[in-house]
């Protein structure tokens, strides 16, 4: 009846992961019994869990991203503090079975759980408002791509408790991930985290590139949108592109694991081979798909905090989309180490070099426009420098590998997983977090702790450079991946002096848990009552800060590039109508929530062989996607009254702050 599910499967047997589901249900117990005491589950249902708004959906991502952060970084400290010991005649503290599980998972929820809901939070709080629309095109979608994601998030940390994770390594290579060697349920887990959570992130590039294409403010021309929203367009191409190929892969992979089809295996036709392109056909431009909304977070940080355009726009534009476009090439480069010729290593070799050019020219142009700027070094902006500097470092690095003979001989080596942190974590994640501290008083209505975020950002760079600048050098000495045990003494003072690194980086995260909650006991002083806190450019910072849950009251029309400064310089900025329109609106619903619990639940149904579960659930999904498309009670209609009671108390609570922002010289507002 419950298939290969015994009471065995939970590891009783191991301290560590008691210890710890120990620790997370009594914090989920505490959460839980608080919501009841304070009786909110019914502000949760209708103003949070049921939502489509976008901007809530968006802040439920970035929640999300956070605790898997602390996962995500639990499972990091506990590598480097394993490597620091385990030389020679010391084993370490983590059985080999168990250190291979944490190394997949650490590589699975910190691209997939961490870094992607995160970057889709901040799109969805911020896009739609920078292009004047009242929501994204398809609400209920959005809805259901989070519920989605967070049917795979679930799964990923049931593993810990139920049942096992991947032994694999974070991207599944065959033959490890075959069914003769990993009986285990631990790849099944892999694949439909991975499987549930894809398709919410195609859902949700389908749905934010339908939103630019069709609902920009009157006025907004192509070359009028913000670069941020540029660079999440083009980041919604690659996701529409690449993640089908992800769903096929694992499809393929799932086939081999529960039909005994070859596709992948050693045997019977199948290629190995085959697995590892199509993988990285997904996984390179996944790269870019994180990278390059960072990129639009720091060219609206920059431009915001110099108190001037951005230089060179166009030039930014033309370069976000080069990379888009080579991100498709890059993943060639995986022929250095397959035995190809010396004419595709060569011109994929330079391919992957060229990516270099569009990069630099984004460096560039920030530079450019911090010159001559009255730059404020704020926390947005020092996150930005600490990118600048690590990603540097990163690019070099990404560049020398590819060069074929270089490849040959660090692709395994610990110098690779010191460049492709250097460029997701300066990269990707520096921006992200540059992109929390920026948006934040825009979601929540007050400024977050500078000290303290500086605070945070100190520690992240210092220890960043602490923890992986030592493994550049043990990819040079010839360490490979991948090891949890070593007899070379020479590594061990580097392993040591990393895992100080990692100690740092906790330092900085402990700096940004404190940072909330200081923030939140102090938001009166930290309050935002202009809705503009920075002296912002773009439409966004032209509602009240959060925003009215139908962003503009009136549709914003769009002159320039920089609509809310040019607004602010024509004196229009403020201005109230003569009287409002009805506003069109979807309502809230629970479709996607039940859809994404009933996905958790065939998730593991079918990782467990429970076909009768998998088989309830899968038609409860579909049976409650099918109601909804025929419920035609989805929307209604804001009446003029409500919006104009909303709005005058926005402007009795800001006009005087604002009316004296208005007549303010543009560099005094920052």
């Amino acid at each position: 009846m419950f298939g290969k599910l015994t009471l065995e499967a939970v590891p009783f047997h191991e301290p560590i992961i008691m210890i710890t589901l120990a620790v997370v249900a009594i914090a989920g117990l505490g959460i839980f019994g608080a919501i009841t005491y304070y009786r909110k589950w019914g502000y949760l249902w209708t103003e949070w869990l049921t939502s489509v708004d976008h901007k809530k959906i968006g802040v439920m991502y970035i929640l999300v991203a956070l605790i898997m952060l602390l996962r995500g970084f639990a499972d990091a400290i506990m590598m480097r503090g394993q490597l620091a010991i385990a030389e020679g005649a010391s084993q370490g503290y983590l059985p080999p079975e168990h250190y291979d599980q944490i190394f997949t998972a650490h590589g699975v929820i910190m691209i997939i759980f961490m870094a992607m809901p995160f970057m889709v939070g901040l799109m969805n709080i911020a896009v739609p408002l920078q292009i004047g629309a009242r929501d994204v095109a398809f609400p209920f979608l959005n809805s259901l791509s989070f519920w989605l994601f967070v049917a795979g998030a679930i799964l990923v940390n049931v593993s810990l408790g139920v049942g096992e994770f991947a032994r694999t390594g974070w991207v599944a290579y065959p033959p490890l991930a075959e069914l003769g060697y990993s009986p285990g349920v631990g790849v099944d887990y892999y694949i439909w985290a991975l499987q549930l959570s894809g398709l919410g992130t195609l859902l949700t590039g389908v749905n934010f590139l339908v939103t630019v294409f069709k609902m920009r403010a009157p006025g907004m021309s192509w070359m009028k949108i913000p670069v941020f929203t540029w660079a999440c367009t083009f980041t919604n191409v690659l996701i529409v592109a690449s993640f089908p190929i992800l769903t096929a892969t694992l499809g393929l992979l799932s086939l081999d694991r529960y039909l005994d089809m070859h596709f992948f295996t050693n045997e019977l036709g199948g290629n190995a081979m085959m697995y590892i392109n199509l993988f990285w056909a997904w996984g390179h431009p996944e790269v870019y798909i994180l990278i390059l909304p960072a990129f639009g977070i720091f060219s609206e940080v920059i431009s915001t905090f110099s108190g001037k355009k951005l230089f060179g726009y166009t030039s930014m534009i033309w370069a976000s989309g080069a990379i888009t476009v080579l991100g498709f090439v890059v993943w060639l480069h995986h022929f250095f180490t397959m035995g190809s010729g010396a004419n595709v290593n060569a011109f994929f070799g330079v391919a992957t070099m060229v990516i270099a050019v569009p990069t630099g020219v984004k460096l560039f142009s920030w530079l450019f426009t911090m010159f001559r700027g009255r730059v404020q070094f704020t926390t947005p902006v020092l996150w930005t420098l600490g990118f600048m500097v690590t990603f540097t470092v990163g690019g070099m690095t990404g560049v020398l590998l590819a060069v074929p003979g270089a490849d040959y001989v660090l692709h395994n080596s610990l110098f690779l997983i010191a460049h492709f942190h250097n460029t997701i974590i300066g990269g990707a994640v520096f921006g992200y977090l540059a992109g929390f501290t920026f948006w934040f008083p825009k979601a929540f209505g007050f400024k977050l702790d500078e000290r303290l975020g500086k605070g945070a950002f100190w520690c992240w760079i210092t220890g960043f450079f602490v923890a992986f600048m030592p493994l550049y050098v043990l990819g040079f000495m010839g360490m490979t991946r991948r090891l949890n045990h070593y007899d070379n003494p020479m590594w061990q003072p580097y392993l040591i002096v990393a895992f100080f690194g990692a100690g740092l980086i906790l330092c900085g995260i402990l700096f940004q848990l404190a940072q909330l909650v200081v923030s939140l006991r102090n938001r009166e002083s930290l309050r935002d009552v202009t809705g503009d806190p920075w002296g912002g450019r773009t439409l966004e910072w032209s509602t009240s800060s959060p925003p009215p849950f139908y962003n503009f009251a009136v549709t914003p029309s769009v002159r320039a590039l920089d609509a809310f400064q040019d607004l602010k310089e024509r004196g229009e900025a403020y201005l109230r109508p003569d009287h409002y329109a009805p506003i069109h609106m979807p309502k809230n619903t629970s479709a996607g929530l039940i859809i994404g619990l009933l996905g958790a639940v065939f998730g593991f149904a079918l990782v467990w062989h429970i076909w009768w579960l998998g088989a309830v659930s899968f038609i409860g999904m579909i049976a409650t996607f099918i109601a909804r498309s025929y419920n035609e009670d989805v929307d209604y209609y804001v009446q003029p009254d409500e919006v104009e009671r909303i709005e005058n108390l926005h402007h009795a609570n800001f006009e005087a702050p604002r009316q004296a922002l208005n007549t303010q010289p543009v560099a005094e507002q920052i």
